[in-house]
């Protein structure tokens, strides 16, 4: 049974974080598709620039949500058969990573990860995924920076997971998750290197 669910944890994890929200309902809506517009990401930061924030911030909710229960959902069921339940919770996360980032839906090109990662977080240990959100609110309020921000937020998570008593293994799967978010964002590090990142804005005059 335990080895069923630790299958299923990876599968499910992989196809549920696969659907990607700004990709749907750009085309659904705007019939067009995200990942040919602005910067080509298909997340929540491209969408709001691209069509605004009408849309935006239903992409936000689900790309928390749909990581948030896959991962909390497993891991209960694997804390069910004695697995430890930050385990269970940051092994179905990396799937999710895996999931978002390249989903065979469509054509293995996806998303960067950062709400994925951030409610894998909140699940692993709420108190860590707070601090790193509010680290990440901070920055974003003194850079305008949204890549720099969530990214130097998700890399101190698996730090921050030390002082709470996370076991190595968890840490370890967190580190992977928040490498490998950083790692997709290295193009947006170009830019900025460049200085031709572009700031976060909250407001935004498209409807």
């Amino acid at each position: 049974m335990k080895i069923l669910l630790y299958i299923l944890a990876a599968v499910c994890g992989y196809v549920i974080a696969g659907m990607n929200p700004a990709i749907a309902l750009s085309k659904a809506i705007y019939k067009k598709d995200i990942r040919a517009c602005g910067s080509g990401n298909p997340g929540f930061t491209n969408f709001k620039r691209t069509f605004g924030n009408k849309w935006a911030w239903w992409v936000l909710v689900l790309d928390l949500s749909k990581a948030a229960v896959v991962v909390g959902l497993f891991a209960w069921l694997l804390s069910r058969q004695g697995v430890d339940f930050q385990l269970g919770a940051a092994y179905t996360g990396m799937f999710c990573m895996l999931g978002h980032a390249f989903p065979f839906q469509f054509k293995f090109k996806g998303g960067k990860g950062f709400l994925v990662c951030l409610s894998t977080m909140y699940v692993i240990d709420w108190r860590v995924g707070l601090i790193a959100t509010g680290i990440m609110v901070v920055l974003l309020l003194v850079t305008k920076y949204m890549s720099l921000s969530t990214t130097f937020a998700m890399l101190l998570c698996p730090i921050l997971l030390i002082p709470f008593g996370a076991s190595v293994p968890v840490i370890l799967m967190a580190t992977f998750c928040a490498v490998f978010m950083a790692v997709r964002h290295k193009e947006n590090f170009k830019r900025l290197i460049k200085g031709t990142e572009s700031k976060f804005i909250l407001k935004s005059k498209k409807q």
